[in-house]
């Protein structure tokens, strides 16, 4: 079935196939896994990733769950470790997402990671979405697969009344199991439980046999389901900008004259695939930095809400 440019695919390995040649084409499919549908796009595209808060409605850039075949692919992404080779074997595959430092190219998109240097990364059980992660074989960032701020969906219906005429496929099969997002443990510094979900605390306690700190509101955003936290470059960042002042570097959008463009086309597609990695390379400049006026429409709202973030006040 075809409804609005969104195709219904059946979880045979046509279906699958046809879902990874979507991901690989940079477009959108929702799949299953053990917890909820997720909306895929390949991680390691930007654009795709830009797409998926596009067609969400997400209101700010958070970090997203890169979702992998297995041990040995997600460990071309992220720098492993023993706490989490334990984890691993004990709950992968499954509801448990790790948090780890990034691997050296790595080739993530930084829209995935928000611009933080860890990745959250999961090996999920459904066998589906087993079978479609290994036939793309690569990363596949995949947030919940319903508009933001509305209820998770568990079956492809949920999706198609969310999401159906926004993306270009849903890889149906059936009601999820779990019904209930992953837990979150980071690892890139002290064990911490990030998020609960899927796996209870006491069973991950008894693995690692330690106690994991729990995330507090004012612990700096790692992970999908915690407060926003702003990306505070060390310079100063001036938002709405015509034109420089003193010896700012300006990141223009659209036709401007600038030292680097979000989008020479106004794109916020491009603008958003394009907005951390921007960021990082101006503030590697040492000079305070001016930003040209977005749109705050679509997903120019969510540029813009990262970009003020950036400029707020911050302590000394």
């Amino acid at each position: 079935m075809i409804s609005s440019g969104t195709q219904e695919l059946t979880a045979d390995p046509g279906g699958i196939a046809q879902a990874a040649d979507f991901l690989r084409q940079g477009l959108l499919v929702a799949f299953p896994t053990e917890t909820v549908y997720g909306l895929g796009g390949d991680a390691s595209n930007g654009q795709a990733v830009a797409s998926i808060y596009e067609a969400k409605g997400r209101p700010s850039f958070n970090p997203l769950i890169a979702h992998v075949a297995s041990v040995e692919a997600a460990q071309r992404f992220v720098q492993w470790s023993d706490l989490a080779e334990q984890l691993a074997q004990a709950f992968w595959p499954g509801p448990l997402t790790l948090v780890l430092p990034l691997r050296e190219g790595h080739g993530v998109s930084s829209l995935v990671t928000a611009g933080l240097d860890t990745l959250a990364v999961r090996v999920p059980a459904h066998p589906t979405a087993r079978a479609l992660l290994a036939d793309f074989d690569g990363p596949v960032a995949a947030p919940s697969a319903n508009p933001s701020g509305q209820i998770s969906p568990t079956t492809a219906a949920h999706v198609w009344s969310g999401l159906g005429g926004r993306i270009a496929a849903v890889l149906d099969d059936g009601p999820c199991a779990v019904g209930l997002e992953s837990t979150i443990v980071g690892l890139a510094g002290e064990p911490t439980l990030l998020r609960p979900g899927g796996v209870a605390l006491d069973r991950i306690e008894s693995v690692l046999n330690l106690h994991l700190h729990l995330h507090q509101s004012g612990d700096l955003l790692t992970a999908p389901g915690q407060l926003q936290s702003h990306y505070a470059p060390d310079a100063p960042v001036r938002l709405n900008a015509t034109a420089r002042h003193g010896d700012e570097v300006l990141l223009g959008f659209g036709a401007v004259d600038c030292d680097l463009n979000l989008s020479v086309d106004g794109r916020l597609t491009q603008a958003a695939a394009n907005l951390f990695a921007a960021l990082h390379r101006l503030n590697e400049t040492g000079r305070p930095i001016a930003v040209s006026p977005i749109p705050n429409t679509g997903l120019g709202a969510a540029i813009n809400d990262r970009l003020r973030r950036a400029a707020a006040p911050r302590d000394s």
